[in-house]
Protein backbone atom coordinates (compact mmCIF):
# COMPACT_ATOMS: atom_id res chain seq x y z
CA UNK A 1 0.00 0.00 0.00
CA UNK A 2 1.01 3.37 -0.76
CA UNK A 3 0.10 6.72 0.80
CA UNK A 4 1.93 10.47 0.33
CA UNK A 5 0.99 14.01 1.04
CA UNK A 6 2.92 17.18 0.62
CA UNK A 7 3.50 19.45 4.13
CA UNK A 8 4.46 23.09 3.78
CA UNK A 9 7.38 22.40 6.43
CA UNK A 10 10.47 21.06 6.68
CA UNK A 11 11.55 17.29 6.89
CA UNK A 12 13.18 18.13 10.16
CA UNK A 13 9.64 19.80 11.32
CA UNK A 14 7.51 16.81 10.35
CA UNK A 15 9.88 13.68 11.77
CA UNK A 16 10.11 15.72 14.76
CA UNK A 17 5.48 15.81 14.75
CA UNK A 18 5.46 12.66 13.32
CA UNK A 19 7.63 10.47 16.31
CA UNK A 20 7.00 13.17 19.19
CA UNK A 21 5.13 11.54 21.61
CA UNK A 22 2.54 14.76 22.15
CA UNK A 23 1.85 14.62 18.11
CA UNK A 24 2.14 11.37 17.62
CA UNK A 25 -1.08 10.84 19.88
CA UNK A 26 -2.77 13.62 17.88
CA UNK A 27 -1.65 12.43 14.25
CA UNK A 28 -2.72 8.52 14.69
CA UNK A 29 -6.34 9.14 16.25
CA UNK A 30 -7.83 7.87 12.90
CA UNK A 31 -6.08 4.19 13.26
CA UNK A 32 -7.17 4.35 17.04
CA UNK A 33 -8.42 7.19 19.60
CA UNK A 34 -5.82 6.88 22.21
CA UNK A 35 -3.15 5.41 20.26
CA UNK A 36 -0.05 5.81 22.28
CA UNK A 37 3.52 4.43 21.78
CA UNK A 38 6.01 2.81 24.29
CA UNK A 39 9.84 2.23 23.49
CA UNK A 40 12.21 3.50 21.32
CA UNK A 41 12.38 5.24 17.92
CA UNK A 42 16.34 4.12 17.55
CA UNK A 43 17.81 2.17 14.78
CA UNK A 44 16.55 -1.93 16.30
CA UNK A 45 14.83 -0.84 19.00
CA UNK A 46 11.34 -2.79 20.22
CA UNK A 47 8.60 -0.53 20.10
CA UNK A 48 4.78 -1.10 21.24
CA UNK A 49 2.44 0.45 19.32
CA UNK A 50 -0.62 0.71 22.09
CA UNK A 51 -4.30 1.67 22.77
CA UNK A 52 -7.00 1.60 24.90
CA UNK A 53 -9.27 -2.03 24.48
CA UNK A 54 -12.10 -1.56 26.99
CA UNK A 55 -13.36 -5.39 26.29
CA UNK A 56 -9.82 -6.66 27.00
CA UNK A 57 -9.31 -4.00 30.18
CA UNK A 58 -5.76 -3.75 29.07
CA UNK A 59 -4.19 -1.89 26.41
CA UNK A 60 -3.84 -3.84 22.87
CA UNK A 61 -1.76 -3.71 19.75
CA UNK A 62 1.38 -4.15 17.87
CA UNK A 63 5.16 -5.20 19.27
CA UNK A 64 7.53 -4.50 16.44
CA UNK A 65 11.14 -3.27 15.70
CA UNK A 66 12.88 -0.10 14.08
CA UNK A 67 14.68 -1.32 11.10
CA UNK A 68 16.30 1.41 10.78
CA UNK A 69 16.17 5.39 11.08
CA UNK A 70 17.68 7.91 9.36
CA UNK A 71 16.13 11.40 11.06
CA UNK A 72 14.51 13.60 8.57
CA UNK A 73 14.28 11.01 5.86
CA UNK A 74 13.70 7.29 6.44
CA UNK A 75 12.15 5.29 9.42
CA UNK A 76 11.33 1.39 8.30
CA UNK A 77 9.09 -0.32 11.38
CA UNK A 78 9.16 -4.05 10.96
CA UNK A 79 6.07 -5.69 13.01
CA UNK A 80 6.67 -8.63 14.93
CA UNK A 81 3.62 -9.53 16.55
CA UNK A 82 0.49 -8.06 18.67
CA UNK A 83 -0.06 -6.73 22.14
CA UNK A 84 -3.58 -8.93 23.62
CA UNK A 85 -4.66 -8.75 26.82
CA UNK A 86 -1.61 -7.08 27.86
CA UNK A 87 0.64 -9.74 26.39
CA UNK A 88 3.02 -9.95 23.57
CA UNK A 89 2.15 -12.73 20.67
CA UNK A 90 4.66 -13.60 18.37
CA UNK A 91 3.74 -16.96 17.26
CA UNK A 92 0.68 -18.58 15.58
CA UNK A 93 -2.45 -18.11 13.90
CA UNK A 94 -3.38 -14.57 15.08
CA UNK A 95 0.24 -12.59 13.57
CA UNK A 96 1.15 -15.69 10.99
CA UNK A 97 -0.45 -13.48 8.02
CA UNK A 98 1.49 -10.56 8.28
CA UNK A 99 4.38 -10.95 10.70
CA UNK A 100 7.50 -9.20 9.28
CA UNK A 101 5.37 -6.79 7.65
CA UNK A 102 7.32 -3.36 6.98
CA UNK A 103 5.69 -0.19 7.66
CA UNK A 104 8.34 2.75 6.07
CA UNK A 105 8.38 6.30 6.60
CA UNK A 106 10.06 8.42 3.56
CA UNK A 107 10.54 12.07 4.09
CA UNK A 108 11.80 14.23 0.65
CA UNK A 109 12.25 17.87 0.64
CA UNK A 110 10.46 19.57 -2.04
CA UNK A 111 11.57 23.30 -2.56
CA UNK A 112 10.56 24.43 1.46
CA UNK A 113 8.07 21.72 1.80
CA UNK A 114 8.05 18.12 2.57
CA UNK A 115 6.43 14.86 0.67
CA UNK A 116 5.76 12.26 3.04
CA UNK A 117 5.63 8.76 1.31
CA UNK A 118 4.41 5.90 3.45
CA UNK A 119 4.95 2.30 1.78
CA UNK A 120 3.48 -0.70 3.74
CA UNK A 121 2.61 -4.37 3.61
CA UNK A 122 -0.52 -5.38 4.29
CA UNK A 123 -3.32 -8.01 4.27
CA UNK A 124 -6.80 -8.23 2.74
CA UNK A 125 -8.71 -8.01 5.67
CA UNK A 126 -6.77 -4.74 7.04
CA UNK A 127 -6.97 -3.38 3.63
CA UNK A 128 -10.14 -1.02 3.25
CA UNK A 129 -9.36 -0.03 7.34
CA UNK A 130 -6.02 1.47 6.23
CA UNK A 131 -7.25 2.90 2.89
CA UNK A 132 -9.80 4.84 5.34
CA UNK A 133 -7.76 5.47 8.28
CA UNK A 134 -3.95 6.76 6.59
CA UNK A 135 -5.21 9.53 4.75
CA UNK A 136 -7.31 10.74 7.73
CA UNK A 137 -4.22 10.47 9.80
CA UNK A 138 -1.57 12.61 7.06
CA UNK A 139 -4.26 15.17 6.66
CA UNK A 140 -4.03 15.49 10.62
CA UNK A 141 -0.39 15.69 10.58
CA UNK A 142 -0.16 17.97 7.70
CA UNK A 143 -2.34 20.13 10.04
CA UNK A 144 -0.28 19.61 12.69
CA UNK A 145 3.04 20.68 11.17
CA UNK A 146 2.00 23.89 9.61
CA UNK A 147 -0.42 25.37 12.57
Amino acid sequence: MHFEILIDSTPKEVYQKMLDDKTYRQWTEPFSPGSYYEGSWEKNARIRFLGPNPEEGKPSGMVSEIEENIPAKFVSIKHLGIIKDGKEITEGPEVDNWKGAHENYTLEKVGDKTKVLIDMDSNDEMEEFLMDSWPKALNKLKEICEN
